[in-house]
């Protein structure tokens, strides 16, 4: 599994032969627009793990140069059916066996809506059990007790966690939410594009490391293979 970071909660996965993208939100972030060409990018799905602009942005860009399946909430995958994409609707608690692995769809806590305000679904997070490696990408989320079930069904290699607070959960609750998960390899997103998410990298790292767990803070296209 390859994983490049776009900035915010913008994620690119190679799992073998299949790219999948991740809450695309490139074009409008200023710290993101002049580094990556999202004509460039490659995308069989789009995961999409709520409604808010910084999450969808792109998502419509990139799965008409791509012909990329949307992978959503039922709302959200039904808005995009009515403009003629090609989705695949999902729901909390629910799983489905893609060709690059098994994806559940799990709870967060947030809001979720389109940018002109209409009603964007529950908003939620996934799960992704590849053929050899296994990531949660929590999208928008509060810390939460249902955290404590993704260890009950599957063992993760790594997670994506929101870590910029006021809006999403902060470093310190983002390091109980790794105790909940069990899961020590930790990529922050969700953070420095606006002012109000605005962090001190060495001091969110520090955090971490000592509670015995390793942050990572991507730079934008930065990948890592796992």
């Amino acid at each position: 599994m390859k994983i490049t970071f776009y900035g915010q909660n913008s994620l690119a996965l190679k799992i073998g032969d299949i790219n999948v993208i991740v809450d695309p939100f490139i074009t409008g972030n200023d710290l993101s627009k002049d580094k990556v060409d999202i004509k460039d990018i490659k995308a069989d799905y789009i995961l999409l793990t709520h409604a808010h602009q910084d999450h969808i942005l792109d998502a419509e860009a990139i799965a008409k140069n791509t012909g990329a399946v949307i992978v959503s909430n039922f709302e959200i995958a039904n808005h995009y059916e009515a403009k003629g994409f090609e989705i695949h609707p999902m729901n909390h608690g629910g799983s489905w066996d893609f060709e690059f692995g098994k994806v559940k769809y799990v709870n967060a806590i947030h809001t979720s809506s389109f940018p002109d305000g209409s009603y964007g679904g529950q908003p939620g997070g996934f799960v992704i059990e590849g053929e050899h490696k296994n990531i949660y990408i929590a999208g928008d989320t509060a810390l939460t007790m249902d955290m404590k079930l993704i260890p009950m069904h599957t063992k993760l290699d790594i997670a994506v966690l929101p870590i910029g607070d006021n809006f999403t959960m902060g470093v310190e609750d983002a390091i109980i939410a790794s105790d909940f998960i069990e899961c020590d390899k930790i990529i922050g997103c969700h953070y420095d594009t606006f002012g109000y998410i605005e962090i001190d990298h060495e001091e969110a790292k520090r955090k971490f490391y000592e509670k015995g767990k390793d942050l990572m803070l991507l730079d934008i296209g930065e990948s890592i293979e796992l």
